[in-house]
């Protein structure tokens, strides 16, 4: 009697095995059945195998390996959908793997606390102050009278010298052509960090080429990037020399410098000019006070 029960309950389990479909994969060598395996409350389905042209636009890799896997859908669950971009879904939230330069299979990935959090913290909005000009044009006397105005008004600055930079992050730089460039472009991102966490930025460079400093300002936000042009003739930043450099350059021991033997591209549509005023220059914390007064006319002062 216990083998005939046995035996029935056996019977039971195949007939219920059998009323469930098998695991569907695709492969190359077309349509799979998996192993016969009970899924409870599992919804099917019915998907067209794409044309190979049509696979990568639906998130499918036609490979040896391609495989679509049968999965529970309940309410918490979350699908994973690789592709040649590796996109991933989960819920309401869309994260895109994407490549970058050289930079492969990279997610961002967004904090909670955002920019507008941060601002709010230190009661100032992040923008990036780029001062522009010859060497000699006073670029570094005006980002430390402006930091330190600004520190005096109880906001958060942060300076980005050309020459400190050289000592760290761009190091590995010389001043050929393509390396001024990637100099620039390196400031550039870190001045947008700057900016992103709340910060005044002040990046004070010569950055001679437009097309550098334009594509700094592409990097952020409308109206977060602010061109401070230092107007001043070679001939006058040439006669101050303070690094000796000019000299140097005059001589033929330093090959392409700017406003010698490299040339330097005025902006054209900066949002503040210091010019010369006659003989005489406005001094730096006077300078600084118009720096400060755009900053106060847009909002930058306040949260």
């Amino acid at each position: 009697m216990f083998f005939l029960f046995l035996f029935i309950s056996i019977l039971i389990k195949m007939v219920s095995l059998r009323a469930v479909r098998p695991a569907i994969s695709c492969s190359s060598s077309g349509l799979e059945s998996g192993p016969s395996v009970p899924l409870p409350k599992v919804g099917f389905v019915k998907l067209p195998l794409p044309l190979p042209a049509q696979s990568s636009s639906l998130g499918l890799h036609v490979g040896n390996n391609a495989r679509l896997s049968l999965v529970q859908a309940t309410e918490e669950s979350a699908v994973s959908v690789a592709n040649d971009r590796g996109a991933v879904i989960s819920g309401q939230n869309l994260r895109q793997m994407a490549t970058n330069g050289k930079a492969t299979n990279i997610v961002w990935h967004k904090s909670s606390v955002g920019k507008l959090h941060r601002q709010e913290l230190l009661q100032q909005k992040g923008c990036v102050i780029w001062i522009t000009g010859l060497s000699g044009s006073g670029k570094s006397t005006l980002a430390c009278a402006l930091c330190q105005a600004l520190y005096s008004r109880g906001k958060l600055t942060y300076i980005l010298d050309g020459d400190n930079v050289r000592h760290g992050l761009n190091r590995d730089l010389s001043f050929k052509a393509e390396d001024r460039a990637e100099n620039i472009r390196r400031i550039g991102e870190v001045a947008k960090l700057f900016a992103d966490a709340g910060l005044i930025c002040i990046a004070s460079v010569i950055s001679p080429y437009r097309r550098d400093r334009d594509a700094c300002r592409t990097l952020l936000p409308e109206g977060d990037f602010i061109e401070v042009f230092m107007d001043v003739p070679l001939q006058i930043c040439e006669s101050r020399d303070p690094k000796g450099l000019y000299k140097l350059a005059r001589a033929g021991k330093i090959k392409g410098f700017t406003g010698i033997d490299d040339p330097y591209e005025p902006p054209l549509n900066c949002e503040l000019v210091l010019p010369q005023k006659g003989n005489n220059y406005a001094s730096p914390c006077e300078m600084a006070e118009t720096v400060i007064s755009f900053l106060e006319e847009k909002g930058f002062l306040q949260a």
